[in-house]
């Protein structure tokens, strides 16, 4: 899931870049590559930090139905001025439990596909439709990506969306701001957090994992667009303080931050052009 593991490549770009556009009208895609580097936990609970730089793809579309964009690959199934009903999906590499001290000798955490609903609430928006308040609450079902694929639960993670867009003394750039808390099925957790007898060790005693509340997640981002190419930087903080299984001998920090920062160039775009009032 998105949330448990270090980032999701589906929507790396989104998470750098959660912001309003700050155009009336763009076109309806556009293509590019980037590099971007990350610092993120091995997992939501781990004390070991992990650091990527990676090259990163960029690729909007704003169709009708199709959008690929800073939300994500989704599909818009259901759209009006304040009730967006979409299909989204993302996907999270993995984190190879010989490189995790804390899983030592445990099966790896596979990279994992996430789909499902989401319904957008527009709370609030400005008359110029450059600041708006939105109440998102995606559900998903995850799968290992693997010869035998394995389910492992499902996530919902509703929060609020403060998007915000040419500010004063920050023209140009775009800051998005979102906080909510997160909930995992008894697969889910398990997955993550559950410790199997036959694992068990000393200082990593048996553990069975609960379904219910997973934490606080808080993420900050800022990007601008240039003629020629894309810039943005996220922070996000974490608090596993009240989690269900926040006693597992697996969450080894119950509260830390991660950040990235990416930069793409735009190869190429369509010249015909699309609304984006509706985004």
């Amino acid at each position: 899931m998105l949330s448990n593991r270090t980032f999701s490549f589906g929507v790396t770009l989104a998470c750098v870049c959660v912001s309003a556009m700050a155009e009336k009208t763009a076109p309806l895609w556009e293509v590019g590559a980037g590099v971007a580097a990350f610092s993120f936990p091995a997992y939501r609970g781990s004390d070991e930090t992990k650091q990527f730089v990676l090259p990163v793809p960029y690729f909007v579309y704003r169709g009708e139905f199709l959008k690929a964009d800073r939300d994500g690959l989704r599909a818009r199934l259901f759209a009006s001025d304040r009730v967006d009903l979409t299909v989204s999906a993302a996907l999270s590499p993995p984190a190879p439990s010989e490189d995790i001290r804390a899983r030592a000798g445990m099966p790896d955490l596979r990279a994992s596909f996430e789909v499902g609903p989401q319904l957008d609430l527009t709370l609030w928006r400005a008359g110029d439709r450059e600041r708006s308040l939105k109440l998102l609450l995606p559900l998903r079902t995850a799968y290992t990506l693997e010869r035998s694929p394995q389910h492992i639960g499902w996530v919902f993670h509703p929060k609020l969306n403060l998007d915000a867009g040419e500010l004063p003394g920050l023209r140009g750039w775009n800051v998005g701001v979102q906080a909510g808390p997160l909930f995992g099925d008894k697969r889910q957790h398990a997955y993550y957090y559950g410790v199997d007898p036959a694992f068990a060790t000393v200082d990593r005693p048996a553990y069975s994992a609960g379904a219910g509340y997973a934490g606080m997640q808080y993420l900050l981002g800022v990007s601008r667009r240039f003629p020629s190419h894309w810039v943005g930087a996220f922070l996000r903080y974490d608090s596993l303080s009240g989690a269900r299984f926040a006693d597992s001998p697996l969450v080894r920090d119950r509260s830390y931050l991660a950040a990235g920062v990416a930069v793409t160039w735009i190869f190429g775009q369509s010249t015909t052009r699309v609304s984006t009032t509706n985004d």
